[in-house]
């Protein structure tokens, strides 16, 4: 469980360089934003999938 957690946050970290290393150069290479942008996104949404929800919550509190 704790090493999906790091592989969570390594995908973060690598789609985030891999997308400011697209803008810095001074002809943008459109496919590599989109490859670093597909992978940030990928983690956020790992980790966001592990995280419940606020409701979800309440209804277990209420019984």
């Amino acid at each position: 469980m704790v090493f999906n957690k790091y592989i969570n946050f390594l995908l973060i970290i690598i789609g985030s360089v891999i997308a400011i290393y697209a803008q810095a150069e001074e002809e943008q290479n459109t496919i590599i934003l989109v490859v670093g942008i597909v992978i940030l996104m990928f983690g956020l949404f790992r980790i966001s999938s592990t995280i419940p929800s606020k409701k979800e919550k309440e209804d277990h509190d209420t019984f």
